[in-house]
């Protein structure tokens, strides 16, 4: 069964640390929330339809690396 590559890993972690990052930057400092990986998939997957589905500009697998179960 294949697992994901480190630099696969790395790039999950690297687009969801800056969705984060983003949201916190966004709210109002006395707003500021937890690590929420429900509120950080939701930002990703509408992302992922801009940038993957509408404008083309990354495939899937580069903008999001994961394994199809």
């Amino acid at each position: 069964m294949r697992t994901l590559t480190k630099q696969e890993i790395e790039r999950q972690d690297f687009v969801d640390n800056k969705i984060f990052e983003l949201i916190q930057e966004i709210l109002p400092e006395s707003k500021k929330i937890d690590w929420d990986i429900e509120i950080i998939a939701a930002v990703r997957d509408a992302m992922r339809m801009q940038v993957v589905e509408e404008k083309k500009i990354l495939s899937e697998q580069k903008f999001y690396p994961y394994i199809k179960i």
